[in-house]
């Protein structure tokens, strides 16, 4: 039994506060995405405090083992010492700033500057340098900085700056089960990010990907070409007629819930757009790994889900989002890799070069809307940008969640009310 929720109830604003000014509702103002003053605070309150999606551990599996990442606008390693911990250093010498790693990936227990050869551990620890007795013959109490809190799920890896707050599982909350839902898509229980980051540059502010990300309304429109050219069965997932919802998870977090959809077909591998017959290796072993619970799981198939503030898990494919600027910011993507499912990974590979590779239809389309939106918000006029489609219409799920139909701005307006109570905290 569902309920109707009053569209004016809401948290209680902070009173005077200069976000309750800006976002209301069932709309956001557009100084939001284009005001410098407002993205120098984000960088305070959101990507230097809250849980940012970093990587994956499958991307240093072994002892030793970095790669260069982003948090946010900060140039971090991350790596996995001869003990298995993983941490994420700042790409900084702690002598005279100079950056100590130049390549993207590697296998090194310790980094050597290159500017006056101080050497630091993979866990940051300052292990030498030379000519120690300018230093009076003393060792010296510097060290990389270090990300203060590390922390994964299902393998994948976020980090903080704040030395304290909510654990990660308080931050991904109800999410988590959409990355068990992923995870639980291999035979051997765990996914890999092994096949490689694309790199999308968009002259975009950043919350204009996260808002898109389960924007239901859009694919028609802006993928309606190459839904026809190839025959998709996906276009009808989002429209009047379908039965898909989307869902605001909380702690700003949302997804497309494509599974009634599924449900009602019940064909195992629909939701992969194929046949259990094209991939009997696959549907075998996951027979045999779940037993009676893989029918459901080969049913309902993967999440469309987007973890707040940068983490978006679309089926087969995962994107890292990562501001640059007030109007720019880097898309990373790469395809989901399910270990034990070598049948399946090929494909996702394939796809996801069609689908984002720097040939690719989907994400070609969804850039162009970004940089048209961030140039047409330049405008004078109007000065808001409306969020209240399918308002008068949400619903709560049987366990609690505000609900709406596929094509709603339901998960919009989850993003901005947990936007809001980030950025009004002091």
């Amino acid at each position: 039994m569902t309920s109707v929720i009053d569209p004016a109830a809401g948290p209680t604003p902070r009173a005077g506060s200069r976000y309750e000014k800006l976002i209301r509702r069932d709309k956001v103002h557009g100084s939001l995405y284009t005001d410098p003053s407002i993205f120098a605070e984000e960088l305070e309150k959101i990507w230097y405090r809250t849980w940012v999606f970093v990587g994956h551990e499958s991307e240093v599996a072994h002892p030793n083992d970095y790669v260069r990442k982003k948090l946010g606008p900060q140039d971090v390693i991350m790596t996995r010492d001869r003990d298995g911990e993983i941490h994420l250093l700042l790409n900084r010498c702690a002598h005279r700033g100079n950056q100590v790693c130049d390549d993207a990936r590697g296998n090194s227990s310790t980094f050597r500057c290159p500017y006056h050869g101080w050497t630091f551990r993979n866990d940051g620890e300052l292990i030498g340098f030379p000519f120690f007795k300018g230093y009076g013959g003393r060792k010296l109490d510097l060290a990389m900085g270090r990300v203060p809190r590390v922390d994964s799920y299902g393998g994948f890896v976020f980090g903080s700056f704040a030395p304290d707050g909510p654990s990660l599982l308080e931050h991904l909350g109800a999410a988590a089960g959409e990355i068990d839902r992923l995870t639980r898509l291999s035979p051997h229980g765990r996914v890999e990010l092994t096949a490689g980051w694309l790199q999308h540059r968009a002259a975009a502010n950043w919350k204009l990907l996260a808002e898109n990300e389960t924007d239901g309304y859009h694919p028609q429109f802006v993928h309606g070409s190459i839904f026809g050219v190839t025959g998709s069965t996906i276009g009808p997932l989002y429209s009047d007629s379908s039965i898909a919802v989307t869902r605001d998870l909380g702690n700003g977090h949302s997804e497309n819930d494509l599974r009634p959809e599924f449900r009602k077909h019940a064909e195992p591998m629909r939701w992969f757009g194929t046949t259990e017959s094209r991939v009997p290796d696959y549907v075998a072993s996951m027979r045999q790994k779940y037993g009676e619970d893989a029918e459901q799981i080969l049913i309902e198939g993967a999440p469309h889900v987007m973890i707040f503030p940068n983490l978006f898990i679309a089926e087969i494919q995962v994107f890292n989002i990562q501001p640059v600027g007030v109007d720019e910011c880097v898309q990373y993507a790469t395809a989901v890799q399910l270990a034990g499912a070598p049948e399946l990974n090929r494909r996702m590979v394939s796809q996801c070069i069609g689908s984002v590779g720097p040939a690719g239809m989907l994400l070609a389309d969804d850039t162009e809307m970004y940089e048209r939106n961030q140039q047409g918000i330049a405008a004078l006029s109007p000065e808001w940008l409306d969020v209240r489609r399918g308002l008068n219409r949400e619903t709560q799920d049987e366990d609690g969640f505000t609900i709406g139909t596929n094509t709603d701005e339901t998960g919009m307006r989850g993003f901005w009310k947990h936007y809001r109570s980030l950025m009004e905290k002091d």
